[in-house]
Formats: C-alpha cells, structure tokens, sequence
C-alpha cells in the first residue's frame, strides 16, 4: 500500500506565467512540504470563496453537488491526489452511501473544492510529495496558518478603476464588498474580504 500523507488547502495565488491561471497552494498537515497545483480562474473563485468564509446568492456547480450527494445521503469519504504526469495532477474521490464505496476521477480542482464544502480529507502519495513539492525558507507561523496571503497580486490590479482597496477605509470595504456579492463577482469579493480581515487585525 502506498505510503498516504494528507494535505490541506493553504492559499492561492495569481499565476504570473499562465494568462487566467492560478496556483493552489497546498501542503502537508505534518510537514513543511508545499505543492503547487495550476487550476482554471473558476475553480479558483469556488476555492476562494469557501476559503472566505462567502455565501453566493445562488449556489454554485460544488455547492450543488454537494446539496445533491447530501439529499440522497451520500457521503465523501476523502479525496485521493493519486498521480502526477506531464505537469498534471490526477485525482479521485470516494463516496460512501453506507452500503457502497464508489470511486470516481475527477480534477485536482473540483475535487478540492469539493473536499472543502464536505469537510472531507485530501490525500497524495509520499511519491508525489517528494515529486512536486517545495519548502518555504523562513515560513512564519507555517504550522498553524491556514489563511495564506490568498491573492498577492497587488492592490491597484483589484480595481484598476477606483482607489486602492487597502487605502479604503472599513466601511467602504464593506460595502464595496457587497456590491461584488450582489453582482456574484466571488473572485473579486474574495479579495475585499481578505483587505477586511487584514485591516480588522491590525
């Protein structure tokens, strides 16, 4: 049996080599290796939100299958990253509807984004860790950080149109906020809510 080590979702990021192409970042829950997985801008945008902690006004293609797999009391038991070839990363879930196991394939990205809504475990194999991944030198608080910078592109590429988000004030934030919800522009939404938590810690 492969040797399984299980992963958690730690950020994105802006894939400045691929035009629309983002990086989800993700790493070991017990150990400093990072792998990198491209994903399509709206999968990223259905991983931002749940990172968000943002309910669209209509659920989404994962919200949906999660609500059906639940009405018809189906469980996902985990998702399995189970090979890496061509710069590609293949995936596959297990669902349980406690008289079966059924295992599907899927991609990387919407079966992450998947796993996230079900609160279900991500696995790979040790191979593919050692394969794709990296260390981060000087990681601050890698261990208990679950909410990496999610989008560092700068501030003034948000909103090429208006201030900087970072120079609004809390207020303005908020409403700017929820206008994007309104308009269900989640990925956009995603970072305001990201500017908010940050000037709320300060």
């Amino acid at each position: 049996m492969q040797d399984r080590v299980r992963l958690r979702v730690m950020g994105l990021s802006y894939n400045q080599l691929q035009n629309g192409a983002f990086a989800l970042l993700l790493a070991e829950t017990d150990g400093p290796m990072r792998i990198p997985v491209v994903i399509g801008a709206a999968e990223a945008q259905a991983i931002a939100i749940k990172m968000e902690g943002i309910t669209p006004q209509r659920p989404l293609t994962h919200d949906l299958f999660m609500s059906f797999s639940q009405a018809f009391g189906i469980r996902l038991r985990e998702v399995f990253i189970y090979k890496f070839s061509d710069g590609m990363f293949f995936s596959e879930l297990t669902f349980d509807d406690g008289d079966r196991q059924v295992v599907l394939d899927a991609r990387t990205s919407d079966a992450i984004a998947i796993a996230m809504r079900c609160n279900a475990p991500i696995f790979t194999t040790r191979a593919i860790v050692d394969e794709t991944g990296f260390i981060i030198e000087n990681e601050p608080g890698a261990e208990q950080d679950n909410t990496a910078e999610t989008h560092p592109r700068p501030d003034d590429d948000i909103m090429p149109s208006e201030p900087a988000p970072e120079r609004l004030a809390l207020e303005e934030l908020e409403k700017m906020l929820a206008r994007l919800i309104e308009d269900e522009d989640y990925e956009q939404a995603a970072r305001i809510s990201e500017i908010i938590k940050r000037k709320k810690g300060e």
